[in-house]
């Protein structure tokens, strides 16, 4: 999944999302008509991470790759990122890092 970084200042239009705490540190965030994934919340920071193709214009810029060691070995970005494994990640929102 490509997201984007958005910060704490989001709104949302509409019927409001359906909320599922998903792990201690965060919660995600559905429509409650289709099920489409719409956000994941980190609720110490209060930042919200929304899929890419939430978006129908912007130019985004990547900085960062998580879960790499899940990544599939036919597919590498171009420009050069800070990747974290999935033990890294966790162990960042658990306040080890």
């Amino acid at each position: 999944m490509l997201a984007v970084h958005v910060g704490n200042d989001v709104t949302f239009s509409g019927d409001a999302p359906a909320i599922f705490q998903s792990s201690d540190w965060a919660e995600r965030g559905f429509c409650q008509r289709c099920g489409t994934h719409l956000f994941y919340h980190l609720k110490e920071n209060g930042e919200y991470i929304l899929p890419a193709g939430l978006f129908a214009e912007g130019e985004f810029t990547m900085n960062s790759e998580i879960f790499i060691d899940e990544k599939p070995g036919y597919y590498s970005f171009s420009n050069n990122t800070r990747k974290m494994t999935g033990e890294e990640v966790f162990a960042m929102f658990a306040g080890e890092d």
